[in-house]
């Protein structure tokens, strides 16, 4: 799994599992770096050289495209995209605003579109492009209170596999992976009762820890996943067994 010299975008790369993706892509030698709105440069200092910050508001298409380009101003290429960053904002449907339901779309869908035609033409002009999307099996099974999250999560599986088989010809592989209950920062607030409540039906008995989602990640950027696009592979603990 040598990625030595190759360029990469990790958006959320700063905290739970986006920092964990980014520090496996810095300690394999790529230049990577991390698109978000804040949570991005205590790591891209505490992880060296390799990783950069360059802030950007991944719902706004502008903002992406300027980013992407200074990217590929200071390193010539774009060879992996990690579309990490997420959001929620959770609410029964009859609960749920308008604002709430567009936020989510925005940042976790609409963002990963942004990203994805904006890197397209670097990553297909490198030869080895390959695109790693961060859905969740909330897109996968649903989830109550999620109606807004889960659809985002969907759509994202839905975009990945068009993606792949729009492009395939070029050499560029699209992939999606779909965590379970991860413990980030999204996760600690959940009351213990309801996670509890959780837990009853992932096999393993626990939440996953970041890392536990980087690995896999990073063998389907690896050659060793040459042969593997429009794929979901679901790291869920037997969350979704069956």
């Amino acid at each position: 799994m040598d990625f030595s010299g190759e360029v990469a975008i990790v958006t959320g790369g700063g905290t739970g599992i986006g920092k964990e993706i980014t520090r496996r892509l810095v300690e394999r030698g790529v230049k990577t770096q991390i698109f978000s709105r804040r949570k991005g440069e205590a790591t891209a200092d505490e992880l060296g050289k390799l990783c950069g910050f360059i802030p950007t508001d991944i719902s706004n298409y502008e903002s992406v495209t300027d980013s992407v380009r200074e990217t590929v101003d200071h390193h010539g290429r774009i060879d992996y995209l990690v579309n990490n960053a997420g959001l929620t904002a959770d609410n029964l449907l009859l609960r749920m605003s308008p604002d709430q339901w567009t936020k989510i779309i925005e940042v976790n869908l609409s963002g990963t579109f942004n990203c994805t035609k904006a890197a397209l033409k670097y990553l297909i002009k490198g030869g080895i492009g390959n695109i790693i999307n961060i859905s969740s099996v909330s897109g996968i099974l649903g989830n109550p209170g999620q109606a807004n999250y889960a659809a985002a999560k969907a759509g994202i599986i839905g975009f990945t596999k068009s993606v792949a088989q729009e492009y395939g010809s070029r050499n560029l592989r699209a992939n999606v992976v779909a965590p379970g209950f991860v413990d980030t920062e999204l996760t600690r607030d959940i009351p213990e009762r309801k996670k509890n409540s959780y837990l009853k039906n992932v096999i393993l008995e626990r939440f996953a820890d970041p890392s536990e989602i980087a690995e896999p990640t990073m063998f389907l950027l690896s050659d060793q996943a040459s042969y593997i696009t429009g794929t979901v592979v679901r790291v869920d603990g037997g969350l979704s067994f069956g």
